[in-house]
């Protein structure tokens, strides 16, 4: 009831923002598995995994052939790891806690905290399995050399914020629509395991064929880190500046309408389900 107000500059209000989004993306974090430690390892064994998978599947499949002259693993994980970036960070930020979820009752509490801790805390769990997947490969198997390690990571983050961008326009339709959101949302995840072109060469791939996948912000992602990652790649039909403005755009529209629910929603809504 009694509250002693303080003023505060932009700077500050800025500062406390950052630090709730990353409590919030610790617990967010955290909250996955009983033992952190146990939960960061089933993640990082998750995606170790579907490299793997996908290495043997080529390999039993005869599908190395005609490829990009240079490392096959890495030919694996920068087409796999941004595809699992993207597609974790649709799901973590498409299921974060909306206008009605009871977290929101708790000031400072606010959707953009956890559209943010979302985000962020998918990053950090892969980012961690990437990174530990390549290390062990680096350090058991051969040794690996990325030819321009800073736009490739530029990539990394552009297929994050594609993902972030692509949950929010999801999360602001949600409370509409709850279970065809979750289908939509399931099927896009799925659909981009063949749309995102990480098992194939764009360059090597018919034009009648790449009509179909060009449209994917993360095919172009991908494609262009793949020119990063290796030497002899330059990439011919893909454009990372595309992948960009298209998330801006879809994240523009995810904050009008994360601002139009906000306003309108209800916690009845969810009370006749």
């Amino acid at each position: 009831m009694f509250e002693v107000r303080q003023s505060r500059t932009t700077a500050q209000g800025a500062l406390e923002i950052l630090e709730l989004i990353y409590h919030a993306a610790v617990r967010q974090v955290r909250k996955g598995h009983g033992n952190a430690v146990l939960g960061l390892i089933l993640n990082i064994l998750q995606s170790v995994l579907f490299v793997v998978v996908f290495y043997v599947m080529f390999e039993l499949l005869g599908l190395r052939g005609n490829r990009i002259r240079g490392d096959f693993f890495l030919f694996i994980m920068s087409g796999v790891f941004l595809f699992m970036v993207h597609t974790k960070t649709v799901g973590a930020v498409a299921g974060a806690e909306g206008p009605t979820s009871p977290m929101m009752k708790h000031a400072p509490m606010n959707t953009v905290v956890a559209i943010g801790a979302a985000a962020l805390s998918s990053l950090y769990m892969q980012m961690l399995a990437g990174s530990v997947t390549v290390f062990l490969y680096h350090v058991i198997i051969t040794p690996i050399t990325i030819d321009d390690p800073v736009p490739m990571m530029g990539m990394v983050l552009l297929s994050w914020f594609s993902g972030m961008a692509v949950g929010m326009v999801l999360l602001a339709a949600k409370p509409w629509a709850p279970d065809v959101v979750g289908l939509v949302t399931l099927i896009y995840q799925r659909m981009n395991m063949i749309a995102s072109g990480k098992m194939f060469v764009a360059n090597a791939t018919p034009g009648y064929v790449l009509a179909y996948f060009d449209w994917n912000p993360l095919f172009h992602v991908i494609d262009q880190c793949r020119g990063f990652v290796f030497l002899n790649y330059e990439p011919h039909h893909s454009r990372w500046q595309y992948a960009l403005v298209v998330s801006v755009v879809l994240i523009m529209v995810g904050l009008m309408g994360e601002f139009y629910t906000r306003k309108h929603a209800s916690a009845s809504w969810f009370a006749k389900r």
